[in-house]
C-alpha cells in the first residue's frame, strides 16, 4: 500500500513513521525548505502522550524535553504575582507531561522514521486526480491513501472539501514565536515558565540554555491578517510590559526568522473523502489557546494509522477514524472556546484576578486536579481504548 502525506509537521511526521511500521511505503512531501528551526515550547500531555508512549518514543520524548522547575507570572515591575511549582502540574497529570520546544518534537518524529519513507523537502501537492498526484515538480504519485497533515492553511483541504474560509473560525488573536540570545534575560527565566500579567495580551518566556530564550506572544486584534511586518507589530503591541519584556522585545529577530499566524480554529462537517483524510490543525485546528495541537496532531495520526492497519478498505478505515477521533477533538475546540480563552488572556482586571486566585488556589489540597482539569481538557478514554473500539468495529463489519 502507498500513501502520499502532505506536511511533514508534527502530525505529518507521526502518521508517516506509523504508516511505515504497519508495512505502508510512504511518500512525505513538506514546501518548506527544510525542517523548521522556529517554534513554541509546548507543555505536551493528553492523548498525544499516549500515543507516543504506545509507539514506544516516550524515552526519548523524555531525553528531548526541557527542565520546568516553575511557572510563574509577573506585573509591569517586574514582581511576581503567582508562583507555582511545576510539580503540581505534573502531579495532577500522573507524570503524563513534559515542556518541550515544537521543533525538537519534530526532530524526535524525524529520527523514528523508517526507510520506507521518502521525505521530499520544497514540494507540495499541486492536483489530485483519481489515485493519483501531481507534485509541484511536474511528478505523478499513484497511491492508495492522500492525506493533508499540512496545517492550519491546508492546501488538501482547500483542493478537496473548498475554500479556507468554509472552515476557518478566527478567535480575535494573533500570535508570535521566537529565541533570543540574551545571557541577563536567561538567568532571571532559567527554568522557569515566566508569563506576563497583563490584559489582551500575553508574553511567554522561557529559558533553553546558553543564554538562549524563547518567546512567545499573543494578542488580540480586530486584523484577520498577518502584518507586513510582524517584527514591529509585536514591538509595538508589547512595549510597556515591562523591563524584562523591554528587552526581550529589543532583541526580536527580524521577521523571516519569526513565527506569526492567527489563533483560529479549523471546524468542518467532514475529514475524509474516499481515498483522502485530513490529520492535525488540517482538520481540527484547537488553537494555541486550547493548547494541545501537537499532542492532537499525533493521537490523531496514531489512530488513523491504526484504523488502516486492520486490513479493511481504505474509505472504511477512514471514516472509522473520523468516527472514533472527532468527539474527542471537537470537544477540546469546545471547551476551548467556551471556557479557556478568557482565562487565557483576560479581558477585564476581575477576570485577570480571578485566574491569579485560581492559580494560587492550586496550592490547596485537592485544588490541583480541578484547575489542571480546566486548563487540560481531554477524552474520557485513552488512545489505547479508542483504537481497540475502531479494530472491533472494523473487523466486525
Amino acid at each position: 500500500m502507498k500513501a502520499l502525506i502532505c506536511g511533514a509537521g508534527i502530525a505529518g511526521l507521526a502518521l508517516a513513521g506509523r504508516l511505515n511500521h504497519h508495512g505502508w511505503d510512504v511518500t512525505l512531501v513538506e514546501r518548506a525548505p527544510g525542517p523548521r528551526r522556529h517554534g513554541y515550547m509546548i507543555d505536551f500531555s493528553g492523548p498525544g502522550f499516549d500515543a507516543v508512549t504506545a509507539m514506544g518514543l516516550e524515552p526519548q520524548l523524555r531525553r528531548l524535553a526541557s527542565p520546568v522547575r516553575e511557572f510563574r507570572y509577573i506585573d509591569d515591575r517586574g514582581r511576581t504575582t503567582v508562583s507555582l511549582d511545576y510539580e503540581i502540574f505534573v502531579k495532577a497529570l500522573e507524570g503524563q507531561i513534559v515542556s518541550i520546544m515544537r521543533p525538537a518534537l519534530e526532530e524526535l518524529l524525524r529520527e523514528a522514521l523508517g526507510a520506507g519513507v521518502d521525505l521530499r523537502y520544497g514540494l507540495s501537492v499541486e492536483q489530485i486526480i483519481d489515485d493519483a498526484a501531481v507534485l509541484s515538480d511536474g511528478t505523478v504519485i499513484e497511491v492508495d491513501l492522500i492525506v493533508g497533515a499540512d496545517g492550519i492553511h491546508s492546501r488538501i483541504r482547500s483542493q478537496v472539501f473548498g475554500p479556507e474560509s468554509d472552515y476557518l473560525r478566527d478567535l480575535g488573536m494573533h500570535t508570535s514565536a521566537f529565541v533570543v540570545e540574551d545571557q541577563e534575560v536567561f538567568e532571571q527565566v532559567r527554568g522557569q515558565f515566566v508569563l506576563t500579567e497583563s490584559l489582551d495580551r500575553q508574553l511567554g518566556l522561557y529559558g533553553l540554555g546558553e543564554g538562549r530564550v524563547a518567546a512567545f506572544t499573543v494578542h488580540r486584534t480586530d486584523a484577520e491578517r498577518a502584518p507586513d511586518d510582524a517584527r514591529e507589530e509585536v514591538r509595538g503591541e508589547f512595549a510597556g510590559l515591562g523591563e524584562l519584556a523591554d528587552r526581550v522585545l529589543s532583541r526580536c529577530p527580524p521577521s523571516r526568522e519569526m513565527y506569526y499566524d492567527q489563533v483560529a480554529q479549523i471546524l468542518m462537517p467532514r475529514w475524509t473523502d474516499s481515498r483522502v483524510a485530513l490529520v492535525g490543525d488540517a482538520a481540527y485546528a484547537v488553537s494555541l489557546v486550547a493548547g494541545q495541537g501537537a499532542s492532537l496532531g499525533i493521537a490523531g495520526a496514531h489512530l488513523l494509522t491504526e484504523m488502516l492497519a486492520t486490513g479493511a478498505l481504505v474509505p472504511e478505515a477512514l471514516a472509522e477514524y473520523e468516527r472514533r477521533w472527532r468527539p474527542v477533538a471537537t470537544g477540546i475546540q469546545d471547551a476551548a472556546r467556551d471556557r479557556v480563552i478568557e482565562v487565557f488572556l483576560p479581558r477585564s482586571t476581575r477576570t485577570l484576578l480571578l485566574r491569579r486566585w485560581g492559580f494560587r488556589a492550586m496550592k490547596l489540597p485537592g485544588l490541583h486536579r480541578v484547575m489542571t482539569g480546566s486548563l487540560f481538557p481531554k477524552g474520557s478514554r485513552s488512545i489505547t481504548e479508542l483504537s481497540d473500539l475502531g479494530r472491533a468495529q472494523l473487523r466486525s463489519t
